[in-house]
């Protein structure tokens, strides 16, 4: 889908006319202006720039009467982020640069508090959980109530509830502290937000194939190595699979069993291979291995779609643990080791 052009002069506001001469200039030019501007300016102004898409030469040349000969030769000018990258990277330092695209790169919003309001409660809760309550509770009074009470029910319940005795017992922040907060924030939550947003097209496809049905998902791959060979061997090497529970250690095996329902765990094991039987019943007490076989055999025959929906239920509770950083689960890619 192409981009608009902007064609209506009215409608241009000062800070896209600001955008639009920067990217006129040459890059001489444009360094002597980017060099006036303090880091917010630069970064308002890049924002606008990476957004700015096509604007029609007549703008241009209406915009810039003095210089309407070399620009109508030009045709349009297009600003992307790329293209904003590309001329920042000549005019300022690698890591200026790197900071700013970060910025322009993460959620919306003109402070960092406004920022937090558009990252996923999810998101948001699973940096926290590790950082000190004191902090988390200077951070939660900041945003929405709304938001907070998302991230708060997010929480771990016993580190929740520290967070809440500090937000109770919390007088008014001082401004040094709230400004140190704000800068971790800046300098490692939202860089890597960013970053993690700039997601390999692969690992996407991956987790999205990981959510179909086997069928299903054996037909769109079997297509997908007709077409492109390389990218379904990829997506393969990525997808997390049942099978894959054996690359569990002891501690994670038994973590797992704790939080899957028995009669789940009962049918899962029903169309799963010797080993990873062999790993479950070596992690039970002998009692109750010696149960759970009894049971499965009792079962009798199990429909392949009851067996594949438990078994996909299992890796899902094998992933959220692994997001909580209770068990470490591997990749079906090798030995090098996946924290979903």
């Amino acid at each position: 889908m192409g981009q608009r052009v902007r064609e209506d002069y009215r409608g241009i506001s000062g800070q896209e006319k600001a955008a639009i001469l920067l990217m006129s200039l040459g890059e001489e030019q444009a360094a002597k202006l980017f060099g006036q501007m303090d880091d917010e300016e630069i970064k308002e102004i890049s924002q606008v720039m990476a957004g700015l898409g096509t604007v029609s030469s007549n703008i241009v040349e209406r915009l810039f009467v003095e210089f309407s000969e070399q620009l109508s030769s030009a045709g349009s000018i297009v600003g992307t982020m790329d293209s904003t990258q590309r001329l920042l990277s000549k005019i300022l330092g690698e890591e200026r640069v790197g900071d700013i695209m970060e910025e322009i790169r993460g959620p919306a919003g003109r402070t960092m508090w406004d920022k937090l309001a558009n990252v996923n409660e999810q998101v948001l809760a699973n940096y926290l959980k590790n950082e000190y309550p004191q902090t988390v509770a200077v951070i939660l009074g900041k945003i929405s109530q709304a938001h907070s009470a998302k991230v708060l029910a997010t929480l771990p319940e016993n580190f929740s509830m520290e967070v809440v005795m500090r937000m109770l017992r919390m007088e008014a922040v001082n401004k040094d502290i709230e400004k140190d907060v704000e800068r971790v924030l800046r300098t490692e939550f939202m860089s890597n937000l960013a970053r993690t947003n700039r997601r390999d097209a692969h690992e996407m496809m991956a987790e999205i194939f990981n959510s179909l049905d086997r069928a299903t998902e054996s037909r769109f791959l079997s297509a997908l190595e007709e077409r492109n060979k390389d990218a379904a061997e990829k997506i393969r090497a990525l997808m997390f699979t049942f099978e894959d529970l054996k690359g569990l250690d002891p501690s994670g095996v038994q973590t797992l069993l704790r939080a899957v329902d028995k009669d789940k765990l009962t049918v899962a094991l029903k169309g799963a291979s010797e080993e990873l039987r062999d790993l479950f019943f070596s992690n039970m007490s002998e009692r109750a291995a010696k149960l759970l076989r009894e049971d499965m055999q009792a079962l009798g025959p199990v429909r392949l779609k009851d067996v594949e929906e438990t078994q996909s239920a299992m890796v899902q509770t094998a992933k959220d643990l692994a997001d909580r950083g209770e068990i470490v689960i591997g990749g079906a890619g090798g030995d090098d080791e996946l924290v979903f």
